[in-house]
């Protein structure tokens, strides 16, 4: 006779976890009220309390476990402490990265939140949307990313402020202007004293840098206006063999010097003309942008253009000022510095 198997037991059901610890619990802990829980765990400026009740606070919150609840703190102060920052559409360089990381603890330190949202593809209205939804605070933003029906979108929403980084303003935003002319003007300017007639400027094939690359290819060709030099476009893609079929074609273009968007691009370009057999910089000049440290290790060393962004710290400034005076007037600011750094590539 086959005996059929009992049926397995059910498996027990997993306790539930602890439950969250409170504050009133954090306040017992501590021997201070839940009201001094609160201002000293959410860093609130405008109440005096001594630092010896802040570290009992903050040890009894660590010995308990306790986090405070965004969600709910942002019920009590009627917005969140959210600033929302979408995902770039474009390779982030060490400069921007270094910059956006500064931004970053500058926020921190004044007790908000940094959010990326991955919002690549999205533009405008749709952009607006998406961002709305998680309630940000504060918006930042490529000025190229948004328009004003978008701002508009953010504002009905609760979001204090917009910040736009681009090179024009936006309507109802703050702006932190960035006129890339200048990057392309210092270049075009330099390689013009330095003797060069027959300038090349790269523009990257890269999706998405035409708005850094226009700007910078317009400003060389500002700068050679009525002098005798001409400019020629030069696309380029970020690879090797793009690279090298651009410096095969280097002799018969007749160029004498570039300009290569930014330190990337030129160190790439570099390497390729040298393997093409090109002096540098006797049979062409090079010079890119962001002053990076590698570029000085290259041999020769990279002349570059030396771009001055705002500090993290002024930005979250910004930022903090427009959260507590959501209706005031759009500042505008024009941040991007732009200064020639000589060294023997060109």
């Amino acid at each position: 006779m086959v005996q059929i198997p009992k049926p397995a037991a059910p498996a027990s059901t997993p306790a539930p976890p602890d439950s969250a610890p409170t504050s009133a619990e954090v306040a017992r802990l501590a021997g201070v009220s839940r009201a001094t829980v609160s201002y000293v765990l959410n860093n609130a400026g405008a109440v005096r309390i001594s630092e010896a009740t802040r570290l009992r606070v903050r040890a009894a919150a660590e010995e308990l476990g306790y986090v405070p609840h965004a969600a709910a703190r942002s019920l009590r102060a009627g917005h969140s402490r959210i600033v929302l920052m979408p995902a770039p559409a474009v390779p982030v360089g060490p400069l921007l990265g270094g910059f956006v990381s500064e931004l970053q603890g500058a926020l921190g330190r004044l007790d908000y939140t940094v959010v990326q949202h991955g919002s690549i593809g999205l533009r405008g209205e749709e952009a607006a949307r998406a961002w709305a939804e998680l309630r940000p605070v504060a918006v930042l933003v490529p000025g190229f990313g948004i328009g004003p029906e978008g701002v508009a979108v953010l504002r009905r929403s609760g979001t204090r402020a917009v910040v736009t980084l681009g090179p024009e303003a936006v309507e109802g935003a703050h702006a932190l202007l960035m006129d890339h002319h200048s990057v392309g003007h210092s270049a075009g300017a330099h390689l013009y004293a330095r003797g060069r007639r027959r300038i090349g400027v790269v523009v990257p094939e890269e999706r998405g840098l035409d708005v850094f690359s226009g700007p910078r290819l317009e400003g060389v060709r500002r700068a050679l206006h009525g002098t005798d030099a001409t400019v020629t476009e030069l696309p380029l893609g970020y690879d090797e063999e793009s690279a090298a079929r651009l410096a095969a074609r280097w002799r018969p273009l007749g160029l004498d010097g570039v300009f290569a968007y930014n330190d990337e691009y030129a160190m790439l370009l570099m390497r390729a003309l040298q393997d093409e057999g090109l002096r540098i910089p006797e049979e062409a000049a090079v010079i890119g942008a962001d002053d990076l440290m590698l570029g000085r290790l290259l041999r020769p060393r990279l002349s570059t253009v030396h771009i001055d962004l705002p500090a993290g710290r002024d930005l979250a400034a910004l930022v903090d000022r427009a959260v507590r005076d959501p209706g005031g007037a759009p500042e505008r600011h024009t941040v991007l510095g732009a200064t020639v750094i000589h060294r023997e590539s060109s």
